[in-house]
């Protein structure tokens, strides 16, 4: 309980902060101005081989200031807090708007996009969770690799963070908002050999709550599995078959689809999606929904960047694009409405089937399973699309060997529309819920 009044007294004073800008820009003759402020404090530890490589304890976050003469926009920021900072940091944005050009669609958004009352999401578990706890968490996941397989023979560490913060948001419409947040995560990295070969990989665990963390052994347990598995890779020859992006990567494909249809590639018409809502760009089968509002979720908030209200969205309907997504300069820009995408997007739900990784596996028979990927290959403006890759090689429904030094191409627009499956093996550590995704035909270029 402490915590929790402790942090809404905090909430409070950068309100009033943030109050204060809005009164002094309009005092300087702002014919509107937005304020915003992020607050992020905890502890980070480091270990490897049980010894303490890093300690970290931050607190960081500075008031963002944007003020608006007409169409002429100024900004600034300040770290400091007190009346006088304010109105200097005030002054030089108004400063600097005297000397910007006109922009047509810049400014604060509209009033009947905003969110004056935003709901509880149930986003803020902060733990006083001590160094000393942290380092032997550390070395319970390092001990645990070891320990699983000997072949394990090193380690890259394990890491423990645990943040807690603040989101304030205020306009001259007379919106001043806010919420707090916690977020906490773990990871191990291992090192495995055998004749010759050495492979690395890891495990992590994320989540609003200390206490829905996996257990550290078993985040040890699974970075040694994922390791050793990939020991002995081979090649594969070139070939045209089906691949499968196994649930954790997978994410990585509608990141993708996120670039395509967000607004500001829309308008500069640097996308392959361009002049595409309310047509079919993917698999029939596919839904995605956005879910802003979901309970302790990773990628929830009440309002966008803009303050700007947030709903449930339906994005893809049955394959179909229904929306682009907009910031308010952007829907300025593209005759829309804000979407509440300023500062990107909250919660895609990608519906699936009731297959899991093993059963996608059998349904495809032959190819490959996809679990790392390399490079930057994707070209969002034609949908080119090249990575380089490595995963296990499938036969007759079930993994064969390990595979690695391979590249896979298409196009994500085929790629989209040749979505076989999603599986029910949904990774929940980000802003995308997806499972593994078969996708029927790529070409993978190997030896």
């Amino acid at each position: 309980m402490q915590q929790q009044s402790e942090i809404q007294r905090e909430i409070a004073e950068v309100k009033e902060a943030v109050s204060q800008v809005l009164a002094h820009a309009k005092r300087l003759g702002a014919s509107s101005a937005e304020a915003s402020m992020s607050r992020t404090r905890g502890l980070s530890v480091e270990t490897r081989h049980g010894e303490v490589e890093t300690v970290e304890f931050n607190q960081d976050g500075g008031l963002g200031i944007s003020l608006y003469f007409g169409q002429r926009k100024g900004s600034a920021s300040t770290a400091d807090l007190s009346p006088q900072a304010l109105e200097r940091a005030v002054a030089a944005a108004a400063d600097i708007a005297r000397y910007t050009s006109e922009d047509p669609h810049a400014g604060v958004a509209e009033a009947a996009w905003l969110e004056f009352t935003p709901p509880e999401l149930d986003l803020y578990y902060p733990d006083s969770i001590d160094t000393e706890q942290a380092i032997a968490l550390c070395a319970g996941a390092e001990d645990a690799a070891f320990a699983t397989d000997n072949r394990i023979t090193n380690s890259e560490g394990a890491s423990f963070s645990t943040h807690q913060g603040l989101k304030v948001y205020g306009n001259s419409h007379g919106q001043i908002v806010g919420y707090p947040s916690s977020r906490h995560s773990f990871s191990c990295v291992v090192i495995g050999e055998q004749d010759d070969d050495m492979q690395r990989d890891y495990s992590f665990t994320v989540a609003r709550r200390y206490a829905d963390l996996l257990d550290p052994k078993q985040i040890g347990r699974e970075a040694a599995l994922e390791t050793v598995a990939r020991l002995n890779a081979r090649k594969i020859p070139t070939q045209k078959v089906p691949v499968i992006f196994r649930a954790d990567i997978a994410s990585s494909l509608f990141g993708h689809l996120v670039s395509a249809i967000s607004g500001g590639s829309i308008y500069r018409k640097s996308s392959f999606l361009l002049n595409k809502v309310g047509q079919p760009i993917m698999a029939p089968h596919l839904t995605i929904l956005e879910q802003p509002h979901l309970k302790l979720a990773l990628a929830s908030s009440p309002f966008d960047a803009e303050g700007v209200k947030t709903r449930d969205l339906a994005v893809i309907e049955n394959g179909v694009l229904n929306t682009y997504l907009t910031t308010s300069y952007s829907a300025r820009k593209l005759n829309m409405a804000s979407t509440g995408h300023a500062g990107g997007i909250h919660n895609w739900l990608i519906n699936h089937g009731d297959t899991d990784l093993a059963g996608l596996c059998k349904q495809m028979g032959k190819g490959l399973l996809v679990t790392e990927l390399m490079g930057q290959g994707v070209n969002t403006v034609t949908g080119d699309y090249s990575r380089g890759a490595s995963g296990f090689w499938v036969e007759h429904g079930e993994i064969q060997f390990p595979v690695a030094e391979v590249t896979i191409a298409g196009n994500l627009a085929d790629m989209f529309m040749n979505i076989a499956a999603v599986g029910n093996d949904v990774d929940r550590r980000g802003g995308v819920l997806t499972g593994s995704v078969l996708i029927s035909q790529m070409q993978v270029a190997g030896s």
